[in-house]
Parts: C-alpha cells; sequence; structure tokens
C-alpha cells in the first residue's frame, strides 16, 4: 500500500525516490496529517509548492540521532513545539504536572521538553552550527518578545534570542513560509530575510537604521526593572497587530534588536479553501496505532474548520495575537467537499461535531473596511456593545450548514466550537436562533459569559451580563416554541484580574439564584500573548494604566474557584473562609439565598456528644480492667 503520508523515514524517502529533503519540520506533537495540525499544515503547503519535507516528530532532545534522521536538509530546519504551548501542555495552572497529553500517542506524557521549541533548536545548532532555522506555531508566535512567564514569575528574552534561531514566522503561517523558503531557495542568507510579513528577526544595534516606519516598544532591560513599562510595551504591540497599516515593531535587547514586521495579509476564501484541500490523510501515522493512537484526533476528526480569526477580542484570548481578528471564511462548496470526505470514512457515525473555529458564527470581516485598513487600533468590533459599523449577519451560516446537514448519511450537524451570544442577540433575524435550536444542539448548548461582574466583564472584553440573560431567555423562550428540552451549559473563569473576593461572592449568589452549579470552572490562567496575562503581571491596566486588584495567592485563587462551586462538600471550609473574610455571614445558613449551611453549633454540639462518649468508653475499659485485676487476684 502507498504511504501518502510526509516522509518521518529514510525508508519512505527511498520510497519517494528522494535523496534528501529541503526542510525538516520538527514538532512536539505526534505526527497527525490533518489540518487541524499546524505543522501538517505548513508540511502539505510547501509539498504544494514544490519543496521536499521530512517530518520529526516528538523527537528524543537528549541525543542526536533524531535529528539527524535525514541528514543535513538543503534549506533548513523548521521548529515547532506543536499546537499548544509546551508549558501550557505539561502544567496546571496551579504549575502541577499534568497526567496526560492529548497531543502524544496513547495520551503518554512526557514526550515533549518543557520549553519544545529552545531546546529543540539548541540541539540543532549544537548538531549543525549555522544553519538556517525558522520557528513557528503558538509557542514562538506568543513569546516573540520580551515576555512574563508564569511559570517561572520572571520576565524572559524574546524566544528568538533563547533558541538563536533566524526568523520567527508567527500567526497561521502560511504565505510567510512559502516566502522564506522562495528566499533560502534562490541562495538569500537567512539574516537577510528581513522584508517578509509575519514575521519576526533579529538585528545589531548598528543595523537599525536599515528598518523603516516602525514603533519602538519598551526595552527588555526596562521592562524588567517596571511593570508600568511592561504594560506601555505590550498595549503598543497589541496595537500594532494589523497586516494592513500596522507599523514595524523594535524591541531592544541588550546590543540587539528584534523587529517584528506586520502581520502577513489574511488568506482570501480561495487561498484558505486551497490549504484545506490539500492531500491530508486525515489521521494519525500508522506507527501510533500499536499506542492507541492520538487522543486529540478524536476532538476534530469529524469536525469542519469553516473559519479562522476572531474578533470578539476577549482579554484573556491570545487570538489577536496569534490568528488575528479578521475573519476569514472557507467557502460552501470546499466545506461541502470535505464533508463528503467525512462521509466516506468507515469510522463515520453519521455525526458532524462541528462546524466553526475560533468563533463558529463569525464568517467574514467585521465590517466593509477591515480588508483595506484592518481592525481599528484603539477601538473593539462587539464591546462594549456591538459597532455602529459591524455587520450583523448570519445568512451565509445558516445556508451553510443546510446544505451540509442535508447530505445523505448525515444525521446531524452540531456546533461545538462555540457561538458569540452577544452577536446573536444583535441580530434582529431570529432565524439563526431558530436553526441553531432546532438542529444543531445535542440538548447542551456551550456560551461564555465568564463572569456576571461588571467590572471584572469590562477588564475581559466581555458584555453585561444584561446580554447574557437577553440571550438566555430568547434561546430558552425558542425551545419552548420548539418543544425542545435544551439547556444553556456557561463557561466562567474565576480568578481573572479585577476579581475580588466581592466579586466571586456576587457570581456565586448570581448562580445560586439561577439554579446552576457549574462542572467545570476554569482558574484564571496568565498564557503569553494575551492582555489578561499582562494585567496579571503589571497589576495595571495596559490600555489606561489603571491600578488592577489581581488575586494571585493560592488560597484567595482556590477561595474564588470553590465560590462557584459552592455546593460541593469539598469546598465547604473554603467557601465558608471566603464569606467571612467577607463579612457576608448572611449567606452562610439555611435561608433561600445562603450559599451554605451553618454547621458551626451543629459541629460543636457533635464534638461535645462525641467527647462525652470517648469520656464514657474511657472509664468503662477502665473498670473493666479492674474488675479482671480483681477476678484474676482471686483465681491465684
Amino acid at each position: 500500500m502507498e504511504n501518502k503520508f510526509l516522509p518521518i523515514s529514510m525508508k519512505d524517502l527511498k520510497e519517494r525516490g528522494w535523496d534528501g529533503v529541503d526542510f525538516v519540520l520538527v514538532s512536539g506533537d505526534a505526527y497527525v496529517d490533518h489540518p487541524s495540525f499546524g505543522p501538517a499544515i505548513i508540511g502539505r503547503v510547501l509539498e504544494r509548492y514544490g519543496y521536499k519535507v521530512g517530518i520529526v516528530a516528538q523527537p528524543d532532545w537528549k541525543n542526536e540521532k533524531d535529528f539527524k534522521r535525514f541528514g543535513k536538509p538543503r534549506l533548513g530546519f523548521l521548529v515547532s513545539a506543536g499546537n499548544m504551548d509546551s508549558m501550557v501542555n505539561h502544567y496546571t495552572v496551579n504549575r502541577k504536572k499534568r497526567k496526560t497529553d492529548a497531543y502524544s500517542p496513547g495520551g503518554q506524557m512526557g514526550m515533549r521538553p518543557d520549553r519544545a521549541t529552545i531546546v529543540y533548536c539548541n540541539k540543532i545548532r549544537e548538531i549543525y552550527g549555522e544553519i538556517p532555522i525558522v520557528i513557528g506555531g503558538v509557542e514562538a508566535s506568543l513569546r516573540r518578545f520580551a515576555h512574563y512567564d508564569y511559570w517561572e514569575d520572571r520576565i524572559r528574552n524574546s524566544i528568538l534570542i533563547d533558541t538563536a534561531a533566524d526568523l520567527i514566522i508567527y500567526g497561521m503561517g502560511e504565505k510567510p513560509v512559502v516566502e522564506v523558503a522562495e528566499c533560502l531557495a534562490m541562495g538569500m542568507e537567512a539574516k537577510y530575510i528581513r522584508h517578509v510579513q509575519g514575521t519576526c528577526y533579529r538585528i545589531r544595534k548598528d543595523q537599525l537604521d536599515e528598518v523603516y516606519d516602525y514603533v519602538e516598544v519598551e526595552s527588555l532591560s526596562e521592562i524588567k526593572k517596571s511593570k508600568e513599562a511592561y504594560a506601555r510595551a505590550f498595549n503598543k504591540q497589541n496595537q500594532e497587530q494589523n497586516p494592513f497599516i500596522g507599523k514595524a515593531l523594535i524591541q531592544r535587547h541588550g546590543d540587539s534588536y528584534i523587529v517584528q514586521n506586520p502581520p502577513a495579509k489574511p488568506l482570501e476564501t480561495i487561498e484558505l479553501d486551497d490549504v484545506y484541500e490539500l492531500p491530508y490523510q486525515r489521521t494519525y501515522h500508522p506507527i501510533y496505532e500499536k499506542s492507541g493512537g492520538i487522543p486529540a484526533l478524536k476532538e476534530v476528526e469529524f469536525s469542519l474548520s469553516s473559519s479562522r480569526g476572531c474578533y470578539g477580542g476577549c482579554s484573556f484570548c491570545a487570538i489577536t495575537f496569534h490568528q488575528g481578528r479578521i475573519v476569514q471564511g472557507r467557502s460552501h462548496e470546499s466545506l461541502e467537499k470535505e464533508a463528503d470526505k467525512l462521509i466516506e470514512s468507515p469510522n463515520f457515525k453519521g455525526y458532524i461535531h462541528d462546524v466553526g473555529g475560533p468563533t463558529a458564527n463569525f464568517r467574514k470581516p467585521a465590517c466593509k473596511k477591515q480588508m483595506t485598513y484592518g481592525a481599528c487600533k484603539n477601538k473593539q468590533c462587539l464591546f462594549p456593545e456591538p459597532c455602529s459599523n459591524l455587520e450583523v449577519d448570519h445568512e451565509d451560516y445558516i445556508q451553510l450548514l443546510r446544505k451540509i446537514r442535508k447530505k445523505p448519511k448525515i444525521k446531524k450537524v452540531f456546533i461545538r466550537s462555540g457561538i458569540r451570544y452577544d452577536y446573536v442577540v444583535a441580530d434582529k433575524n431570529k432565524k439563526f436562533l431558530k436553526e441553531l435550536c432546532e438542529h444543531h444542539v445535542s440538548g447542551l448548548l456551550k456560551v461564555a459569559p465568564e463572569h456576571i461582574d461588571p467590572k471584572v466583564l469590562k477588564l475581559m472584553g466581555k458584555p453585561n451580563v444584561e446580554v447574557f440573560e437577553k440571550f438566555t431567555k430568547d434561546y430558552k423562550d425558542m425551545n419552548k416554541k420548539l418543544g425542545k428540552d435544551q439547556y444553556l451549559v456557561p463557561y466562567l473563569i474565576s480568578s481573572h484580574p479585577g476579581s475580588t473576593l466581592k466579586s466571586a461572592i456576587k457570581l456565586a449568589c448570581y448562580l445560586k439564584s439561577i439554579g446552576y452549579i457549574p462542572e467545570q470552572v476554569q482558574d484564571f490562567y496568565p498564557t503569553p500573548g494575551t492582555l489578561s496575562a499582562a494585567m496579571y503581571y503589571t497589576e495595571l491596566n495596559p490600555v489606561t494604566l489603571e491600578k488592577i486588584y489581581v488575586p494571585k495567592t493560592k488560597e484567595e485563587k482556590h477561595m474564588q474557584r470553590a465560590l462557584l462551586q459552592f455546593n460541593r462538600r469539598e469546598n465547604y471550609k473554603l467557601v465558608r473562609q471566603a464569606l467571612i473574610s467577607e463579612n457576608r455571614y448572611d449567606l452562610i445558613g439555611n435561608g433561600p439565598k445562603c450559599l451554605i449551611r451553618d454547621f458551626s453549633n451543629e459541629e460543636t454540639n457533635k464534638t461535645k456528644s462525641r467527647g462525652a462518649k470517648g469520656n464514657s468508653k474511657s472509664k468503662y475499659k477502665k473498670n473493666n480492667r479492674h474488675n479482671a485485676a480483681k477476678n484474676n487476684k482471686r483465681r491465684r
């Protein structure tokens, strides 16, 4: 049987008749040839343009063997930690080691190192010396500037410094990687590839006059000394993530500068279609079969990516810094063809698990000017309320969903990647809500209000709770009208910057009032590249430089999380401690609004009772011993 995967061994190369490869693509993930996996996309795109790519997935970083598998590549190494930042992949928000890795064979942990991009690059430099190294993926993309690292609780260099790589390709990368490949193929030295949008490079101080029309952000030394400087630097970085009118950014690191070119232009629909129609095998490589496969594939195996980018602007989300705020949608025809491929799969049971993207119901740019001028620098599309220029229209998405669900052998098409309920509320036409409830919910619809305290929501970039309540009512009314018994599952975040214990108690009381206790709560995780992470580190709002309260101690974070699941027995002590610390004794007791019962008197009585019984029992045993001694004496 012909092996249609990209080569992972010299045996594969020989089968293709190749003597060597142009690029070795090193990835921290197992090799899954599916368009939901970044390394697979990059490999296939380069293949499409005639380049020979060899895959080294999850190499043993403690020796040289895996990095030498294909010999020295003709043009260079492409290095990625995989679909996730390796530190997020390895550690929980409490900095505890995770037990499984969904991107490794059988979910096995330990198949990649911490800070995988750095470790892989250092090993390549050790083996091959001055060979072109280009880094990309989420880990490299979000760490392109000097950044706060939550796991070490300190400022780290740009990842370009620590890897000694030649270039970072940040963002989704299809256009930049082809341009970079062409430059290398023409014989250009990697250090002189400085013109490609969507890339970062390093120059010496005396080369600064070669960079034009740039904004300088606060230097590494400045942001290490001052949290306010860090906040200002992040805000400048955030403002220039514009592929059309954004300026280059520079940041000094000692005697050199990191230079970020403006982001790559978003792909046109025909270009995006082309990327997703490449000859992916849509599964993991057969070498993983004996290990139980790759768990991460299960979530996306029968899902369709209909768009990328998001103009939702949530502060805790890294999409602005990675995919960008300009939404790009695939054509109906391309998605229908992909649906036909899913139907042909022997494992297909009739259910499309998702048709979506970062936000499922975003299918096109927020307004007409975004494809000319990009997203606004100091204005959000949906927050604090929908912009007057926002085009609210679900018609294209409705038609797409109808086409897919009408296909033979498709029983149901779900939407699981999440919808923006505020965008649904802004749509005066209720057709989409009807279609959603009637055809695309599996009994539970996940939405993300995240909190209800106005101060916290403002910092999150989320709409006020009244918008969520309006959607809740509309959703309930629509289901009642359709005769369906379906519910909402709200996602909530605890301990986000700005959230005090009072805020958490307020949210707990709200949950009590609506009769909902979440099964899961996401404790805020300050990952690189997000506005919220900058807030966490600096305790400032980077946009306004206003002071922000940030819960950082384990004790308070545990209390805030426990409050959102106040009815759980194991959370009782933490919830009580939180309520007492805020003098909310009114919420302890048997009243209808109380979060927990007051067991203090009952516990005291039980303790006294146990003590009395214990003393009696002890005395009983003592008397028994005394009588036994007397009886033994009589026998003697």
